[in-house]
């Protein structure tokens, strides 16, 4: 019903960091009210961050939808006075069509984009079967715990593969830099399966590993309800198009689908390869590799909000830096407070590490990827090219660690200096437990890319007090930022030449996130819906 009331936005609201929201919500009133509207609204707090520039004077900045009781139009100069814009909640548009579906529609892949596509289609009738080669939520996090602690690595289900992908275990940061209306509703739905509601307002929402967990097997609960079909171990392993249909073959068995929505993820390496077999346009694009690093969270605070830091009202600190100035970018990425590295490969005989933060965001030690850009052309050149060049540093990080999944770590002092052995004082790394080696990092990766770390670090200690402090650690290798392939599709979202066939999401080349791939998925959804018509009744 919301959206047939009128609202309007009033953004930069600027109150101290610890007024509680009727203050916000006050100062929207008046302003609204200093515009000459009398009509009766509804005010409530929109989005709302933190501006942390000025130490000693830090402000969180917020916007405030207003919403009328009834249709109201209001002037331009009233809106005017007031700051105030139109607004307009967004959901998406289905549009139904009438082309029939030989058989159910596959999604292949669990995470953001398949599970966000497997729900719109079973939401609207078109009972899907969505497939994984990895494990349920409970399982997989239980793959994951006997990797950290013992080095045991299930290369089906693990922190790429199962259900909710990657993002599962990570801190499950939702910003995103895509401007598409759907976001709000990506948020509202998240929420609706678990999530906390706080993250509708905030500018930097997360939901935490654990809750998201949570999400993620209400979502999949909630497409079986609605009639479509969850298959966990079932690797997607070759397909054949028919003109109607597609037959598919996984591990599991073969079946025949209506149409096919790749929502492979950044990792199936394997998957890609049959790809390339089948003569689905495929070409390279730019990456990103680097490290982890780690300091104390309380330092991270300090850093950020001085005198201010531990302040309930201001949380733990967050930041995001970045460096152009070079021959190539670097650049901080997916930022843990109070987290810790994770062990993230995929494969037998590669080190791979990513971070992953609990809702309460509590941990010891803050940290963050600091990565590198990788064009193509710097590895080869060609698809094969970069994930060999990716495939090789993990390889190398394996090596260093002396194998048995032991992470090769050093500490920022001794890379930095071109030394080795350092061992733990005041920060300890967090991957695996501990499970860990010092090493030269200088072996691991390539120069251009250690040169270009080094450098970076550098830099971010200039704009955060304390990043390049010699016990902070780095741990390698970081090198699933993103996706190091793109497979093409046309303007129906299908791969040329392949109708029935639509790649989606971070693995296909088309995000970077979980908000991203989640929109993703969406809009591929409403293409194969604007074209075929349900299966069954909408529930």
């Amino acid at each position: 019903m919301e959206g047939k009331f009128s609202m309007w936005l009033l953004s930069d609201i600027r109150v101290p960091f610890d007024a509680p929201d009727e203050e916000v919500l006050r100062i929207a009133m008046t302003k609204m009210k200093h515009a000459r509207v009398t009509a009766r609204l509804h005010f409530r707090i929109y989005k709302k961050s933190l501006d942390a520039r000025r130490k000693n004077a830090i402000v969180k900045v917020c916007s405030v939808l207003a919403q009328s009781v009834e249709p109201l139009a209001l002037s331009p100069a009233a809106l005017q006075r007031a700051g105030a814009r139109p607004f307009v909640l967004a959901a998406p548009e289905v549009v139904r069509g009438t082309a029939p579906l030989a058989a159910r529609p596959l999604v292949v892949g669990m995470g953001p984009a398949g599970l966000f596509a497997a729900l719109l289609l079973a939401e609207h009738g078109y009972a899907p079967v969505i497939i994984d080669r990895g494990d349920d939520v409970e399982a997989r996090a239980a793959a994951a715990e006997r990797f950290r602690n013992f080095g045991v690595l299930d290369t089906e289900s693990n922190i790429q593969f199962g259900a909710g992908g990657a993002g599962t275990f990570s801190d499950g940061k939702l910003v995103t830099r895509v401007n598409d209306p759907l976001c709000n509703y990506v948020l509202s739905r998240l929420v609706e399966f678990g999530a906390p509601a706080e993250i509708e307002q905030k500018a930097k929402p997360h939901v935490g590993t654990d809750v998201l967990r949570v999400v993620v097997d209400r979502m999949l609960s909630r497409i079986r309800e609605l009639g479509g079909t969850v298959c966990y171990r079932t690797r997607l392993e070759d397909f054949s198009c028919r003109e109607q249909s597609v037959l598919v073959r996984t591990s599991a068995g073969e079946l025949e689908a209506g149409a096919v929505l790749l929502a492979i993820g950044h990792s199936a390496r394997d998957t890609f390869q049959m790809i390339l077999g089948k003569g689905l346009f495929v070409e390279p694009k730019p990456f990103s590799v680097g490290v982890r690093i780690e300091h104390l969270r309380e330092d991270i605070d300090r850093a950020l909000y001085g005198n201010l830091a531990g302040h309930p009202a201001l949380g733990p600190g967050e930041y995001t830096l970045s460096d152009t100035t070079g021959a190539r970018g670097v650049y901080t990425f997916c930022m843990c407070p109070g987290g810790e590295v994770v062990t993230a490969a995929s494969e037998e005989g590669g080190v791979v590490v990513n971070g992953m933060s609990y809702h309460a965001r509590d941990g010891k030690n803050s940290n963050a990827a600091v990565v590198v850009s990788v064009l193509p052309s710097d590895v080869g050149g060609g698809v094969e090219d970069t994930i060999a060049f990716q495939r090789e540093i993990e390889r190398a990080a394996y090596r260093a660690g002396g194998g048995d999944y032991v992470a090769p770590v050093q500490t920022v002092g001794d890379f930095l200096a071109g030394t080795r052995g350092a061992t733990p004082s005041r920060v300890s790394p967090t991957y695996g437990g501990g499970r860990v080696r010092t090493a030269d990092l200088h072996e691991v990766l390539p120069p251009f890319v250690c040169d270009t770390l080094a450098a970076g670090i550098r830099s971010f200690d200039k704009k955060l007090s304390g990043y390049a402090a010699p016990d902070a650690w780095l741990t390698g290798v970081e090198s699933r930022t993103s996706s190091p392939v793109r497979i093409l599709r046309n303007e129906a979202r299908t791969a040329p030449g392949y109708p029935l066939l639509y790649p989606v999401g971070e693995g296909a080349g088309y995000a970077g996130g979980i908000t991203s791939a989640a929109l993703d998925g969406l809009h591929s959804a409403l293409a194969m819906m604007a074209r075929f018509a349900p299966i069954r009744k909408e529930m």
